[in-house]
């Protein structure tokens, strides 16, 4: 079984991406290949990047920073579950994210992207791809993208799916799977 994390990126308190999170969480738990493990930034609560030595060095003097850069270094692939702020991923994220360097590295990522309105969280997939190759992550071609995302938020309070996003998830997992085996060997050969 391989390590999967799944990063809650958002962090207001009327966010959805919890919700989301708990949905793909069990549709990766289904697909049988995975461990998951779900973090919430709003929980893990990461101050404003505040090591004093650049994160290439791997020389980390606070504890929030040691314990973050052990649970990420030791997942073999992530999805990010975000929302789109202002054309791009929550600042949360892009802090979670500069925190570490080598942890990140040659593991596959998958994104599962909402928003309130139509767009669905493109925008932020485009910045978040773009960021990831830096750390030398690879981002896969197969998101998931909710449109509108509201309308698929039980009365009680649960992510319910449809047909389409459901086969964008699977999809999706099955890549994970493919580029989590490949990608082990590249971080081995390092």
């Amino acid at each position: 079984m391989y390590k999967l994390k799944i990063i809650v990126s958002t962090v207001r308190p009327s966010r959805k991406g919890p919700l989301v999170a708990q949905w793909i969480a069990e549709e990766a738990r289904q697909n049988g290949h995975f461990e998951v493990d779900i973090l919430d930034l709003a929980e893990i609560g990461l101050p404003l990047m505040n090591e004093a030595a650049h994160p290439v060095m791997k020389q980390y003097e606070h504890a929030h920073t040691k314990q973050w850069s052990a649970t990420i270094d030791e997942a073999d692939a992530f999805i990010f579950v975000t929302a789109e702020y202002d054309y791009s991923y929550p600042a949360s994220l892009k802090n979670a994210l500069e925190y570490l360097v080598h942890e990140w590295a040659y593991k596959p990522s998958g994104i599962v992207s909402y928003s309130g309105g139509p767009f669905a969280g493109v925008r932020a997939v485009i910045s978040l791809k773009s960021d990831l190759i830096n750390f030398r992550n690879v981002a896969l071609a197969e998101v998931v993208n909710i449109p509108t995302v509201g309308e698929f938020i039980s009365e009680d309070g649960v992510f319910v799916s449809n047909d389409r996003l459901t086969k964008a998830a699977t999809q999706m997992l099955t890549q994970l799977v493919r580029w989590t085996k490949g990608m082990k060997a590249i971080k081995e050969d390092q």
